[in-house]
């Protein structure tokens, strides 16, 4: 078991081109579409299943993060600011953590202020190579594809949880009324 991983209690991610393959369809009419993959909805699952909290930091506002979060029940949502580093602060600040039990998943050069900060940073197989370059993992899942749940699978691991996760992930299923 990784000492430095057993810290984690909060995971942050960045949205487009992460938890989306970075690509947005705009109507004439001003309706913006994304693409999430249900993995990564699963992956939130996981982590819960882990109890870390999680967290998204957009650069880009967009009403379909927005009700992306909505449905997978996230409540801390920053969506709409190239400065993520406010976010991060209000975050630490609101959980009462410190760097070391952060972790990050970015793609391009706006993450990499939060990601210079954070214990765990981690990249989308996808990322600017100056993203990859400061990582201590990159997925082998491309963002929108995946690749949160592969961070979050692997994060897990690291702590030495994998069975206590799917023990409980089988738990809420079976006792699921759905």
């Amino acid at each position: 078991m990784n000492q430095k991983m057993k810290k984690i209690k909060l995971l942050i991610s960045d949205v487009d081109g992460v938890l989306t393959d970075g690509t947005f369809y705009k109507g004439t009419d001003g309706m913006e579409f994304k693409r999430f993959t249900v993995l990564d909805g699963v992956g939130i699952a996981m982590a819960r299943a882990a109890d870390l909290k999680i967290a998204l930091i957009s650069g880009r506002y967009s009403s379909a993060t927005e009700h992306r979060a909505k449905e997978l029940k996230i409540e801390d949502v920053y969506n709409g600011s190239l400065n993520k580093l406010p976010a991060y602060e209000a975050l630490k600040e609101k959980y009462n953590l410190d760097d070391s039990e952060i972790a990050y998943i970015g793609d391009d050069l706006i993450d990499i202020p939060v990601m210079e900060k954070v214990g765990v940073p981690i990249a989308v197989a996808n990322a600017a190579p100056e993203v990859k370059a400061i990582t201590k993992y990159t997925t082998k899942i491309s963002g929108g594809y995946g690749a949160f749940r592969e961070a979050v699978a692997w994060i897990i691991e690291e702590k030495g949880e994998t069975d206590m996760v799917m023990q409980r992930m089988k738990e809420k299923v079976l006792n699921s009324q759905e």
